[in-house]
């Protein structure tokens, strides 16, 4: 016999010997307390006595241990074995009510958290499978050329020119890599952080300017105009370096996708509580999809751009958002461009 079950039975026996004791010697209280003599109360019907006694406490034993078993043994047995199979990896597990609704109680409750928590956990997995099958391609894409531009290099035939053309080709293929390692490592470190680690008094004009110059030369090299409206001077009390993954990403990605003679506008206004920042471009646009999914990982809507970015670049504008206590407005129309707007709040005057 399985050892818990002969735990199980020997609990019994002892909570049936417990309350015949019991109830046998309330039983007989009464009568003692009138002036009974135990002895001629124990005999000559003792034994029908104990028989009655014997009878009773069966019969309260077997009671309390089914409702004991209803209401505790066998919910717990069912959560217990629902437990083993999500700790297996079966996700699928549902624990259906044991009472109608108004009749519901703790047990059903602790059956509803479990069954939420077993469909985070599956959320959970669900996105880790997705986020290493992502990883695992975009990881393989730039490799797969550092590998062939490595290959044509070895080519004893190949000329100068060809050389220099796929050493850039190598270089840029292992620049995407790192970043894509970078994007990866900043983005898990975001979203395990649950406070900002840093706070400090920074002018966001001033840092805005500063990323701003690094993009100026490449938009006068694609043909892409440009106007910019800043103030000299908007203090904010915040981490700069998620401030500056913001707007890094958010005018790599106007750069990105505004063609040759369109154009780019940052404007940036203030009030007495937060700041305003809009990145304005007449490029591509996007779609109700894309924008749908702009800020999921790795997601790109525009497959004509994919060996430029990783798309990860959104997803660590709304986690450097969400943690500065900001937020994002994206509108775009196909064809008619984009418009980023970001507020950002904790002014200092």
């Amino acid at each position: 016999m399985n050892p818990f079950k002969n735990e199980l039975l020997a609990q019994h026996w002892k909570e049936y010997a417990l309350s015949f004791l019991i109830l046998a010697l309330l039983g007989a209280l009464p009568a003692i307390m009138f002036g009974a003599n135990l002895l001629d109360y124990l005999y000559p019907y003792g034994l029908l006595y104990a028989l009655y006694w014997a009878v009773v406490a069966g019969g309260f034993t077997f009671l309390t241990v089914h409702q004991r078993k209803k209401a505790f043994a066998e919910p717990l047995a069912i959560l217990g074995d629902a437990t083993k199979k999500v700790a297996g990896g079966d996700f699928s597990v549902y624990l259906k009510p044991i009472f109608s609704l108004d009749q519901s109680n703790y047990i059903d409750r602790l059956f509803a958290d479990f069954n939420t928590m077993v469909a985070e956990l599956g959320s959970l997995e669900t996105m880790k499978t997705d986020f290493i099958t992502n990883v695992s391609h975009e990881i393989k894409t730039p490799l797969a050329k550092i590998q062939g531009y490595a290959r044509l290099l070895q080519e004893q035939s190949i000329t100068e020119s060809d050389r220099i053309n796929d050493a850039t080709s190598l270089m840029r293929a292992s620049s995407n890599l790192s970043s894509l390692v970078t994007n990866m490592l900043q983005l898990s470190k975001l979203e395990n952080q649950g406070i900002l680690s840093s706070r400090e008094p920074f002018n966001v004009c001033e840092q805005l300017t500063d990323t701003l110059s690094t993009y100026i030369d490449l938009w006068e090299q694609k043909g892409i105009q440009y106007a910019i409206d800043l103030d000299d001077y908007a203090m904010i009390e915040a981490d700069p370096a998620l401030v500056d993954i913001i707007w890094r990403n958010l005018l790599s990605n106007a750069t990105k996708f505004t063609p040759a003679g369109q154009s780019i506008t940052i404007q940036q206004t203030s009030t007495e509580t937060a700041i305003q920042v809009i990145i304005r471009d007449t490029g591509q646009g996007m779609n109700a999809e894309t924008l749908k999914h702009l800020f999921e990982k790795f997601y790109q809507g525009d497959s004509s751009h994919s060996s430029e970015g990783n798309g990860l670049g959104m997803a660590l504008v709304y986690r450097s958002i969400e943690l500065l206590g900001g937020t994002i407005e994206i509108e775009s129309s196909e064809g008619k461009g984009t418009a980023c707007t970001v507020t950002l709040n904790a002014l200092i005057t």
